[in-house]
C-alpha cells in the first residue's frame, strides 16, 4: 500500500529525495534507482544523532514503515511538515516499491502539473 501526504512540490530539476529506512546493503541500489528518475537521493538505514539536521529540504520524503524505528519516522515526518515536503509511506523496502513510488510521484506531477500529494493532502 502507497500512501503520499502533504502538499508541497518545488519543481526544481535537480529534485531530491530522502528515503528513511530501508535495509542497509541496499543504499546504492536506492539512490541507482532515483539517479534513473532525476533525482538525488540522502538514504538513511540507521538512525543518526543528528537526523534532523541532514535530512535538509527534500522535494520527496520516502518512509518505508517496516525497517524503521518509531521515533526515526516521527522525526522525518517532524522535519517533513516544517518544510512542507511530500511524504511517501510505504511498507516493504523493495527496489520495485521503490520504482513504484517514483513513478507515482513523477507521473502525476507531470501530467497534472502539480504533485500527487496534493490529491492526498
Amino acid at each position: 500500500m502507497l500512501v503520499i501526504a502533504n502538499d508541497k512540490w518545488k519543481g526544481d530539476e535537480n529534485m531530491s529525495v530522502v528515503i528513511i529506512g530501508g535495509n542497509e546493503r541496499m543504499e546504492r541500489q536506492y539512490q541507482q534507482i532515483c539517479k534513473t528518475y532525476g533525482y538525488k537521493a540522502k538514504v538513511f538505514t540507521k538512525e543518526a544523532s543528528s537526523l534532523k539536521r541532514k535530512i535538509g529540504q527534500p522535494d520527496l520524503l520516502v518512509v518505508f514503515t517496516n525497517t524503521v524505528s518509531h521515533s526515526m519516522t516521527c522525526c522525518a515526518l517532524q522535519e517533513a511538515k516544517k518544510c512542507g515536503t511530500c511524504v511517501a509511506r510505504i511498507h516493504t523496502s523493495s527496489a520495485n516499491a521503490l520504482h513504484e513510488i517514483l513513478k507515482e510521484h513523477c507521473n502525476s506531477c507531470s501530467e497534472n502539473g502539480e504533485c500527487a500529494c496534493l490529491k492526498n493532502a
